[in-house]
């Protein structure tokens, strides 16, 4: 890659904010693994391109992959590549995966946690050793790369139960970057929401006249469990609902729930303390389902039982796990269990 590379811009003055971004520059020297962590939509991505930008390697490519978007054998093809054709005379062909791609440079791995745990028992030897093996291939390869790994979620409580290798982590956790959620930025919302309205405004063919102060109290006033991503589009749409009026004064109109109209307004999640965990107490289970009967699948009874309520538990929460599994004393990988188990 030519000179012109430079690390991606990310906006914010808030002490917490500006204290990762100095251990993402220090930890961006260290030629080692990195695991970043944070909510989603909070910046994972941006930031370890700009770790990527600011390393030895920043001349060399930066590969992005996310594990959520792929099956298991779809993951391991694009990350490890792949051989077809025959290897008895006929014509073999070689499909280059994400490591090759990224040969001198940076490896990011989004989701690492979506990963099953064959495809982590490969990285981790990658890391260990640098060497991997195409899909259908037997022959080694050497590679290096550097891995930069994000999730959303606990990987320890994960690793506990089974569902994440645990020497992967240990691996992968020599440097541990966590980015603060919006929440804890208010102090940036103001330039954020500038940053992202101002070009669609001129897009519209206006200049950026600023938000108004009941706007801004408005924006302050969110929880934003979307982060940096839900303001964007709430900025966005606040531009360009402005422009539509034929750009009046200041950008006035928030909107952050356009589903409103057509669904009813979202619950609020965050008034209180008691109200971020919207649990069940014993008397709230008769009312979510018919007495058992005697002679009855007490097993069919008791599991429609765990559905409904992890369904109401989850309703009430804003369909947001963790608040939900929080609210029933269950861990957050066992909640993602019952999820599954009922296909929620």
């Amino acid at each position: 890659m030519g000179l012109s590379n430079s690390p991606p811009e990310l906006i914010g003055q808030s002490p917490a904010f500006l204290g990762t971004l100095e251990q993402a520059s220090q930890i961006a020297m260290i030629d080692r693994p990195v695991i970043v962590t944070g909510e989603r939509g909070s910046g994972k991505s941006t930031l370890s391109a700009r770790m990527h930008y600011l390393s030895p390697r920043w001349e060399g490519p930066l590969v992005k992959l996310n594990c959520a978007e792929m099956d298991a054998r779809q993951l391991e093809t694009a990350l490890f590549g792949s051989v077809t054709g025959s290897v008895t005379g006929g014509a073999v062909r070689r499909s280059p995966g994400a490591i090759q791609r990224a040969e001198g440079g940076t490896l990011f791995l989004d989701h690492i946690e979506k990963a099953s745990l064959h495809v982590q028992s490969k990285i981790l030897r990658l890391i260990e050793s640098g060497s991997y093996e195409h899909f259908n291939d037997e022959n080694s390869q050497q590679t290096d790369i550097r891995i930069i790994a994000a999730t959303d979620c606990d990987l320890r409580l994960l690793a506990q139960t089974g569902e994440f290798c645990a020497d992967l982590l240990d691996m992968l956790a020599l440097s541990v970057i966590e980015l603060p959620p919006l929440r804890e930025r208010h102090d940036d919302i103001p330039m954020l929401a500038a940053h992202f309205a101002s070009p669609a405004v001129s897009e519209l063919g206006f200049r950026f006249p600023d938000f108004s102060a009941e706007a801004l109290i408005a924006l302050k006033a969110h929880d934003w469990p979307g982060n940096i991503r839900e303001l964007k589009t709430v900025s966005e749409r606040a531009a360009f609902r402005w422009g539509e009026g034929e750009g009046q004064g200041k950008i006035h109109e928030i909107i952050i729930d356009p589903l409103a109209q057509s669904f009813g307004p979202r619950r609020k999640l965050m008034k209180s303390p008691q109200s971020e965990k919207e649990g069940f107490t014993p008397s709230d289970i008769s009312t979510l389902s018919a007495p058992y009967q005697e002679g009855s699948d007490l097993r069919a009874y008791l599991s429609a039982l765990e559905k409904t309520i992890v369904a109401e538990t989850l309703a009430r929460n804003g369909q947001n796990q963790r608040r939900a599994a929080d609210a029933l004393s269950l861990t957050y990988d066992q909640m993602r269990g019952i999820v599954k188990k009922h296909g929620l």
